[in-house]
């Protein structure tokens, strides 16, 4: 697949990489073809009275260096890509050469992934090296949004207590790393009512986790947790199925307090973790499964 937006742009780094050459070739055939500039041979520049620039030709072993110069990137262009979309007749890419190392390196691995064949889950979770294999995993693929100590930040799961969105158990978390998720709520005002309701709804759903609230204002706005309950479930315990968070305890992924709740409900919510699955082998994912499994145990 071609890293232009269009095939214009691809045309137009061709043309400059061979106009470029052409220029080159260009400027050794006028500088063979010198012309003296004076009976003297010198260009007429004259410093210190007696010191003159000569108009001799260019050196033959720098005319030599400039013609292989020219020789050799016509080659490297024949063989490799360089004229825009144009692969080149050796086929080569970089991300064909990053591919071929991969392979080379999982194949190297693959004794070592073969001894936790056999293994539960626990087992994974306990054994040294493996636990070693899905730190340096976790660090390498995980850890960016997660952190080093996988607890977290504003917006990215915590994954070492035993709130989990979508399921805590080591096939569910395979699952996730494997195909990703895709967590969504909309927004919720319209379903509501109005300002005011929406803030009474706020200190409804504060109130669940027993989080400071107002009283009268989450009685209001306890009604109103029928537009909520089809996902968060009746007592706001949260939907594994759909990812809908447990709004029952003191997790809050978003921010708590009446200002964040309100945020929440008003202008809904996106989440989105990748997929793995193409990244990493099914030994990889495997390893690195128990080993996200065994932080919470």
């Amino acid at each position: 697949m071609s890293d232009f937006i269009n095939e214009g742009w691809s045309i137009f780094v061709a043309a400059a990489t061979v106009l470029g050459l052409v220029a080159c070739i260009a400027l050794l055939v006028i500088a063979s073809r010198r012309q003296p500039s004076a009976a003297d041979n010198t260009t007429g520049h004259v410093w210190d009275e007696d010191l003159r620039e000569l108009n001799n030709p260019l050196p033959l072993w720098w005319m030599g260096l400039f013609v292989l110069t020219v020789v050799f990137s016509g080659v490297y262009l024949a063989l490799y890509p360089g004229l825009g979309s144009v692969t080149g007749s050796l086929g080569w890419s970089s991300t064909g050469e990053h591919a071929a190392d991969q392979a080379q390196a999982r194949a190297a691995m693959a004794p070592v992934y073969a001894a936790f064949t056999g293994m539960a889950p626990e087992q994974l979770a306990r054994d040294p090296q493996a636990h070693a294999i899905g730190e340096r995993l976790f660090s390498n693929n995980c850890a960016t949004c997660h952190g080093a100590d996988a607890k977290g930040s504003k917006g990215f799961p915590n994954l070492t207590d035993q709130d989990w969105l979508w399921g805590g158990s080591f096939e569910t978390i395979r699952e996730t790393i494997t195909l990703g998720r895709a967590g969504n709520m909309p927004p919720m005002a319209a379903a509501v009512g109005g300002s005011d309701d929406v803030r009474n709804l706020a200190h409804y759903v504060l109130s669940l986790s027993g989080s400071p609230h107002n009283t009268l204002y989450a009685q209001l706005g306890k009604p109103k947790f029928s537009a909520c309950a089809a996902c968060h479930g009746v007592g706001g315990r949260g939907n594994p199925a759909l990812g809908a968070p447990n709004l029952s305890d003191k997790v809050w992924l978003h921010g708590w307090g009446e200002a964040a709740v309100v945020a929440m409900i008003n202008g809904g919510k996106h989440n989105q973790m990748p997929a793995h699955g193409e990244r990493l082998t099914p030994e990889q994912i495997r390893v690195l499964s128990a080993y996200v499994w065994g932080l919470s145990q």
